[in-house]
């Protein structure tokens, strides 16, 4: 009974640990997607994530992201920050978390270097228009 139990503990453990990755996954991409956003509007990135949630400038506020995200592998609001090497202004964003991923393909186009990653923090979110690299 206690084989079966801890069986079913790590299977229980593996099965929360890919919620977590699909979560990292769809906040990554909204972190992405809100930068790509700034950058279309505005030709240079945001200086800090919070401008990313109601720019004032505008006679309307733009909103490009909806709130601010967790990273879903540590649970702590920080993530690590990718600089753009022209401005300095945020391209990016990864997770901290030095955890090697359970997922290894079946990537959506944008994240098929997730592929290769040796831990979360390889999973790196970012704009990079007209092939920018981004620094860390």
């Amino acid at each position: 009974m206690g084989a079966g139990l801890a069986a079913y503990g790590q299977i229980f453990s593996h099965a929360a640990q890919r919620e977590k990755e699909a979560e990292l996954i769809f906040r990554g991409n909204q972190y992405r997607q809100a930068i790509e956003s700034y950058y279309r509007k505005e030709q240079t990135y945001p200086k800090s994530l919070a401008e990313l949630l109601s720019d004032n400038r505008y006679p309307t506020a733009v909103r490009h992201l909806r709130k601010l995200y967790a990273d879903p592998i540590t649970g702590r609001g920080e993530w690590g920050i990718m600089k753009s090497p022209e401005g300095g202004g945020i391209m990016g964003v990864f997770s901290t978390s030095e955890d090697a991923p359970i997922k290894s393909g079946n990537f959506l186009l944008a994240n098929q270097h997730f592929a290769e990653a040796r831990s979360y923090k390889d999973w790196q979110f970012f704009h990079s228009p007209a092939g920018a690299a981004p620094s860390q």
